[in-house]
């Protein structure tokens, strides 16, 4: 039975939104929760767009949070495609666009989550242009990829990041033909940085893919409305039926911006700026998964993380929050990947210029090995590539702060485990 003395909103119907309504409800939160979401699916996880649903591996009811009649059961109130639009501070109410409906709330979760960064280049509005955020945008891409492999089409990418990669291997398994076009001279610079980037070269030039490095699309050529090829600013042209913006995504802020709080700089990630509890600048409110740029106890600095684990983690963290309870969210950024046979996990946070060594443990050439970045002998992130179990061992040298014996830390022999240092 639901006691309506106290209302709790959550706006944003990702899997930072569910997981929050459900953690509000399994600590015990007795009193209204309202879950409000602009598309009109059900909450869903957004790793198999790009991975097991867009590849035809997983099928269409996977990606959803929790099954359709579990919101009823929970007493979740859900508005499903509906947008708010604006939130009255001083009065405790959001506002819905589509007929003006006003809720009231005594605690507000912010999970409006980002939106995919767009090409700011003539032809972008013929048919065959796309970007990949939305369970739309996959059911349209699957749909594109399975004709473009049975045509021998070609989808030219903009953009060598994790969603162009995985995209570019899923394309490859219908048979499309697939150009990469990347501003960087190697794949994921602003995440791994060059030293492993050739591994993600090699691996995709050995399934099919083209790359054009150190070029940018300038404009999508086209007839009657279709596309016909995409050209880049050193004159390349290459052909293409179809074309994916994977640039990148954008925290989606306005609607924090216009209440008044406070957002992070762009050094930062931008995003709606919340401390270590996910606590905005408004006490009442809260904000969490891709959209919150938090406080970080363990890095020391404000940070932003587009990736699942965040939102995973990052809404039971908030609910907490909001009920009251002590919150220090300082889990190490975690993300992983999968490409044709190449499984990766990545912890931590090593953005190029901020370490200043790479050290490999395992064979890098059969891709079945460990990167280590550090600073100062002490490990900042870490990535295993078909190399399993031992994520929770590199997020231990992470947290321990501490310099490692390196030539034992690129040492397989050696026990990750032995590694651990607390002081």
């Amino acid at each position: 039975m639901v006691d309506a003395h106290r209302t709790f909103v959550i706006v944003g119907g990702g899997l930072a939104g569910a997981k929050a309504a459900e953690t509000l409800r399994a600590e015990g939160f007795t009193g209204r929760v309202i879950l409000i979401g602009d598309e009109r699916d059900h909450p869903y996880e957004r790793p198999p767009l790009s991975k097991g649903y867009l590849s035809g591996k997983e099928e269409r009811d996977s990606v959803f949070v929790h099954e359709p009649a579990w919101y009823a059961r929970a007493d979740v109130e859900l508005h499903l495609g509906q947008t708010v639009v604006a939130i009255d501070r001083e009065a405790r109410t959001v506002r819905l666009g589509e007929g003006g409906t006003v809720l009231h709330y005594d605690k507000l979760l912010l999970a409006t989550g980002a939106e995919p960064r767009r090409l700011d280049i003539p032809g972008t509005s013929l048919a065959g242009v796309h970007h990949l955020r939305r369970l739309a945008h996959a059911d349209r891409l699957r749909r594109v990829l399975t004709t473009l492999g049975r045509d021998n089409g070609h989808l030219v990418i903009a953009g060598a990041g994790w969603i162009g990669l995985e995209v570019a291997a899923a394309a490859r398994g219908y048979g499309a033909e697939v150009t990469v076009v990347e501003p960087e001279s190697t794949p994921l610079y602003q995440v791994i940085g060059p030293e492993l980037g050739q591994v993600f070269t090699e691996l995709h030039r050995a399934h099919g893919v083209r790359f054009h490095f150190g070029a940018r699309l300038t404009e999508i050529t086209g007839q009657d409305g279709v596309v016909l090829a995409a050209r880049t600013d050193d004159g390349e042209e290459h052909p293409a039926h179809d074309v994916l913006a994977a640039i990148g995504a954008a925290p989606r802020t306005a609607l924090a911006e216009a209440a008044g709080l406070d957002l992070a700089d762009r050094a930062h990630g931008g995003g709606i700026a919340v401390d270590a509890g996910l606590r905005t600048s408004d006490p009442d409110i809260y904000a969490a998964g891709d959209v919150a740029s938090a406080h970080h106890p363990l890095l020391g600095s404000r940070l932003r993380v587009e990736h699942w684990a965040n939102a995973l983690n990052g809404g039971p963290a908030a609910a907490r929050a909001m009920l009251g309870l002590e919150v220090s969210y300082d889990r190490v950024p975690y993300f992983f990947s999968d490409q044709y046979d190449l499984g990766l996990e990545y912890s931590g946070w090593a953005p190029p210029g901020s370490y200043d060594q790479v050290v490999l443990r395992g064979d890098v050439g059969k891709r079945e090995f460990i990167a280590f970045w550090l600073k100062d002998g002490k490990v900042l992130a870490g990535m295993n590539v078909n190399v399993w179990d031992v994520t929770e061992h590199i997020q231990q040298l992470i947290r321990a702060d501490s310099p490692v014996d390196v030539d034992a830390l690129g040492d397989p022999s050696v026990p990750l485990a032995s590694l651990h240092v607390t002081g």
